[in-house]
């Protein structure tokens, strides 16, 4: 496989780095944003550490301007973007009746927001190559909603409205637009919650377990082959079978 260079967004969190991690394995440079030096800093050199250099670009994702100089200043120091994965995210979780104006747009800002900011810059490269890889990283949660996250829900639902979009929009150009939906995966966050309401989680999912950020790792790593390039506009549900849907 053809070394490319891959952005993945937010990829100093549990799921981002092991979404790095595999991409390195297979031979690609990465790239990612942070907001956070001192700790982007530490981070870099615990990848670097274990043999994995990772490009580091300063960018709030919810700012396209921010975004715009961050694609530039990856192919300048790094090369043209050919694979970008929208895996930045956050929660402002609470019932919507008691939800704020900056609860919502913060949500929305960061995890949809982010996914026109960062692919926006990149878009008009690979069509010009011929060749792309475009992921979303949504959620179970965009597909079946959940109690207090109203704002959390519809940021990920639209990722895949934009993503059938867009997949047909340059599905010619050899470009191929997917996303992958977690269910619940035990990151730092997750593993925060208090061990009976992770037990509640973990009845609800048939594997009786919660997901490996490994596991959508490999999730991610199945689009990118060019023997998945007949795969666009799909979603893969990563949930350890919490929610079946055609």
């Amino acid at each position: 496989m053809q070394s490319r260079v891959a952005l993945v967004t937010g990829g100093t969190g549990g799921i981002g780095t092991s979404i790095i991690e595999r991409l390195a394995a297979m031979g690609h440079r990465v790239a990612t944003n942070y907001r956070d030096e001192a700790r982007a800093t530490a981070w870099q050199k615990s990848m670097r550490d274990r043999g994995i250099e990772v490009h580091l670009a300063r960018a709030d994702v919810a700012d396209p301007k921010q975004c715009e100089a961050m694609v530039r200043d990856i192919e300048q120091k790094v090369g043209q973007v050919d694979i970008v994965v929208n895996n930045a995210g956050i929660t402002r979780d609470t019932t919507f009746h008691r939800m704020t104006s900056e609860q919502w747009n913060e949500v929305i800002n960061t995890n949809l927001g982010s996914v026109f900011n960062v692919t926006r810059p990149v878009i008009e490269g690979m069509r010009d190559r011929k060749w792309g890889r475009i992921i979303q990283i949504a959620s179970i949660n965009g597909q079946k909603g959940q109690y207090g996250q109203a704002n959390y829900a519809a940021s990920k639902a639209g990722m895949h409205g934009f993503t059938i979009s867009l997949a047909q929009e340059n599905a010619k150009f050899g470009i191929t637009v997917n996303t992958v939906s977690p269910g619940y995966i035990a990151t730092d966050m997750v593993m925060a919650v208090p061990e009976e309401v992770r037990g509640k989680i973990i009845q609800q999912i048939p594997t009786g377990r919660l997901g490996k950020p490994e596991e959508i790792a490999y999730a991610v790593s199945f689009f990118i082959p060019d023997e998945a390039s007949w795969i666009t506009g799909a979603n893969l549900s990563a949930n350890g079978g919490q929610y079946m849907g055609w």
